[in-house]
């Protein structure tokens, strides 16, 4: 099954991390993707820097706003799209995301 795992991060408690703290999570990221390619599973990934632009409609015009979706001060950073036997196992692979620490990963099933 494939899944998608977006990784949200909230700037707000990246910008606290020490020197040290943001090497060492480049760091684990490179051995997470490392893991990921060993593995199997890794169908894709990408990461975005800050600046996101959503496209909503209201009163029938499509309007452009700053800002996630959401609204919510935590920002898609990323994704890793992989494929592994069931959500158990999507599970298992977000947890070793590096980057939880600083927000959130969010397990999406995804149909092809």
């Amino acid at each position: 099954m494939l899944f998608l795992m977006l990784i949200f991060q909230d700037d707000a408690k990246m910008a606290t991390a020490t020197a040290e703290e943001k090497e060492a999570i480049g760091r684990d990221y490179g051995e997470f993707n490392k893991f990921l390619a060993e593995s199997g599973a890794l169908r894709g990934t990408a990461t975005w820097p800050a600046g996101v632009t959503t496209i909503r409609s209201q009163d029938g015009k499509a309007l452009a706003t700053e800002g996630s979706y959401q609204g919510t001060g935590d920002r898609v950073a990323g994704f890793f799209l992989i494929e592994v036997a069931d959500k158990d196992a999507a599970i298992a692979f977000a947890k070793r995301v590096p980057g939880v620490q600083y927000g959130g990963i969010e397990i999406r099933p995804v149909q092809v």
